[in-house]
């Protein structure tokens, strides 16, 4: 049985120099970085050359890069954080945000005297730019606009520099959960006019447990964790070093190969979406995910032509067959509801039927392609 790997959205495969730069720093530099003595020094300075590495990729200072243990507790410092410290009452966000967001968010509205408003989605995915407009335009309150760069199940693209642009207009905050784009895009943060952004190591071939925040400098946040001054005291508690080392590396790599593996990714998504079309009669491209310059080259979602009988069996056939896929994120996997993106965009007749969302990296092959297609092929004429 063949084996193929096309969930990269949900965690990508750890790079082998990353695995190298890794176990280096766990044999040799085994040090509590907050130690005054040797060992200590040379763990810190992993940790700080990391830090000005991650902060000269994305365009901005040292200083405004936290190291956190993913996005998910990056979206949760920086939204918690901005409606306690900076008094928001507001609070801008969509539908098909993740849900490290979206919970949040939620969670958020249920303690306190907040107004949540959610802006207009259009069945492609984009977000309703005038609505954006218009809510800001109204709002009376101190408002905090949370918008994702990418959509991690359909791929759609955030004019980020013209959400950023609105936000200054109207005096909001804007706050982007970036962790589908850094490390597959080239991101200057200091020509967007964003003040908080979260990242994720393992969505760019870097280890799990570890990611950054990046606050913009004079933000007027206070810690939610408290103990020791570690992270600018806004994350006390010690420094996971071989991961901190693991992801400087793996951005690293990312953009240094970026122009190349982009390349070649998004010729393998073409010919993934060429070979369905081609193959499976009725196959529908959800969102805008088949348009290769408008949404991200490193995923697909697909809604297929399966009767509802069938659909439920649908990803269980295709892993006994090697294939591994997912119909939305992988934190919500064991949920047993559906994608709460697609619930936004999709007519009541195409969430009956299954969608599955293929997600690539520079590892995958044009033959992985036609071998899972032609699983899918065999499943539906069955």
């Amino acid at each position: 049985m063949q084996k193929v790997y096309f969930d990269s959205a949900a965690t990508t495969e750890v790079r082998p120099e990353v695995i190298e730069k890794m176990v280096s720093v766990l044999k040799e530099d085994f040090g509590n970085p907050s130690s005054i003595h040797g060992y200590g020094r040379s763990a810190k300075n992993h940790i700080e050359q990391a830090r000005k590495n991650i902060a000269n990729y994305l365009g901005v200072k040292a200083s405004e890069i936290i190291f956190t243990s993913g996005g998910t507790e990056a979206d949760n410092l920086v939204i918690n954080s901005v409606v306690r410290d900076l008094k928001v009452t507001h609070i801008i966000t969509s539908k098909i945000e993740h849900h490290a967001v979206l919970h949040t968010v939620q969670e958020i509205e249920s303690r306190n005297n907040i107004l949540v408003s959610y802006v207009a989605i259009h069945p492609d995915g984009t977000i309703d730019y005038e609505h954006l407009e218009s809510l800001l335009n109204s709002s009376k309150e101190k408002t905090l606009v949370s918008l994702m760069h990418v959509n991690n199940e359909v791929g759609t693209i955030l004019d980020i520099d013209r959400v950023g642009k609105l936000c200054k207009q109207y005096e909001a905050i804007f706050h982007s959960d970036m962790v589908q784009s850094v490390g597959h895009y080239e991101v200057n943060l200091s020509e967007i006019d964003v003040d908080y952004t979260a990242v994720s190591a393992h969505k760019f071939h870097g280890p799990k447990g570890i990611g950054f925040a990046y606050i913009r400098k004079n933000s007027g946040l206070k810690p939610l964790i408290f103990g020791g001054e570690q992270e600018r005291g806004y994350r006390a508690g010690t420094e996971s070093v071989h991961n901190i080392a693991g992801m400087d590396e793996a951005l690293r790599l990312s953009y240094e190969n970026l122009e190349e593996e982009k390349a070649y990714i998004q010729d393998v998504k073409q010919y993934f979406i060429d070979t369905l079309k081609s193959n499976i009669e009725g196959v529908k491209f959800n969102a805008s995910c088949c348009d290769v310059k408008n949404s991200t080259y490193t995923l697909i979602n697909v809604c297929l032509p399966v009767s509802v009988e069938k659909a439920g069996i649908l990803l269980f056939h295709l892993d006994i067959n090697g294939i591994a896929c997912s119909k939305g994120s992988a934190c919500q996997s064991g949920s047993g509801k559906g994608s709460h993106v697609l619930t936004e965009i999709l007519s009541d007749e195409d969430l009956q039927k299954p969608s599955i969302r293929f997600s690539f990296s520079k590892y995958n092959t044009k033959e992985e392609v036609d071998y899972v297609v032609d699983v899918l092929k065999k499943f539906i004429e069955e």
